[in-house]
C-alpha cells in the first residue's frame, strides 16, 4: 500500500482557532478533511516548525503541546489536543530512515508544535488518532527532504498512515495581508500547481523542478526561507507521483494551496 500524503497550510499561530476571517477558507477546508479523505489509522506530521541536525522523531507515549507562538491571548496557551503518540510507529520510522542512511534520532521529550496541533484540532478534533512528528533537517536541502519522504513510503505496510506536510505554500511574513493575491504570489502558486499536479510530467522532471524550486517565478518572494515549503517535498517523496490540488483559498491575504497524494 502506498501511503497517503497531504501538504496543508496551518496558518498564523493559533489564529485559525480565534475566528480570524483571514483564515476562514483554510478552516473550512481543514474541517472537511475527514469527509474528503477519510480517517487514517495513524498520522505522521512533518511541520515547518521543527528543524534538527538529523531527522528526529517524537517517541513519547503522549506528547504534550509546545506553544511555539508569542503574543497571543492567554486562552491560546491553554489549548489541549490529547492525542497519543505511538512508540511503535516512531521506532518503525527510525528503522526506515536509518536503513536509508539518514541517521535519524528519537526524541522522548519534545511535544507537538503548533504546526501539528492547530491543524489537527480542525481536521480530527476528537484526538483519537495516534500522532508522530518528524522534523525537518538543518540546511533545508530540497533533495534531502524528498529523500526523507521516499524513505517513509513503507510505513503503511501495517495500516493506513497519513503523512501530513504542515507548512504554507506562501510564507513571506512581510507581505501577508498586503496587496491581496499580488502577481508574484499568483505566479509562484501557478508554477507550484503545474509542477505538482501535471499528469504528463515524468517523475525525473518533477523531482528536478522541486529540487530546483528557487528558479521558479518569484520563488524567494514567496519563500524568503524555505522551511514552510519543504514539508511539500517530503510529501512528494512519499507519494512519488502527481498530486491533486485539494485546496485553493485565501490565507492572510495570499492565495494558498494544499495538495493530496492518494
Amino acid at each position: 500500500m502506498t501511503p497517503r500524503a497531504l501538504y496543508i497550510p496551518h496558518g498564523g499561530g493559533p489564529m485559525p482557532l480565534m475566528g480570524d476571517p483571514a483564515h476562514d477558507d483554510m478552516v473550512a477546508y481543514l474541517k472537511n478533511i475527514e469527509d474528503e479523505i477519510g480517517r487514517p489509522d495513524a498520522i505522521v506530521v512533518v511541520s515547518a516548525h521543527w528543524e534538527a541536525a538529523a531527522p528526529t522523531i517524537t517517541a513519547a507515549p503522549q506528547p504534550e503541546l509546545f506553544f511555539d507562538y508569542y503574543g497571543f491571548p492567554p486562552e491560546t496557551y491553554e489549548l489541549t489536543y490529547p492525542a497519543l503518540g505511538s512508540v511503535a510507529l516512531a521506532e518503525k520510522i527510525h528503522h526506515l530512515l536509518d536503513a536509508a542512511g539518514l541517521q535519524p534520532q528519537l526524541d522522548h521529550e519534545r511535544g507537538f508544535d503548533h504546526g501539528v496541533f492547530i491543524p489537527l484540532m480542525l481536521m480530527y478534533p476528537d484526538a483519537e488518532i495516534p500522532v508522530v512528528q518528524v522534523s525537518l533537517v538543518d540546511g533545508l536541502d530540497a533533495a534531502s527532504h524528498i529523500a526523507l519522504g521516499e524513505a517513509l513510503r513503507p510505513i503503511t505496510d501495517d495500516g493506513d498512515v497519513l503523512v501530513i506536510g504542515s507548512g504554507m505554500s506562501f510564507h513571506n511574513m512581510g507581505a501577508f495581508g498586503s496587496a491581496e493575491h499580488d502577481e508574484q504570489n499568483l505566479e509562484f502558486d501557478s508554477w507550484l500547481e503545474s509542477v505538482c499536479t501535471s499528469s504528463v510530467t515524468d517523475e525525473a522532471t518533477r523531482r528536478s523542478e522541486l529540487v530546483g524550486w528557487e528558479s521558479a517565478p518569484a520563488a524567494r518572494y514567496n519563500h524568503p526561507r524555505e522551511e514552510h515549503l519543504l514539508p511539500l517535498h517530503v510529501c512528494y517523496g512519499v507519494g512519488g507521483a502527481a498530486a491533486s490540488r485539494s485546496f485553493t483559498g485565501n490565507v492572510l491575504g495570499k492565495r494558498t494551496a494544499a495538495f493530496h497524494w492518494s
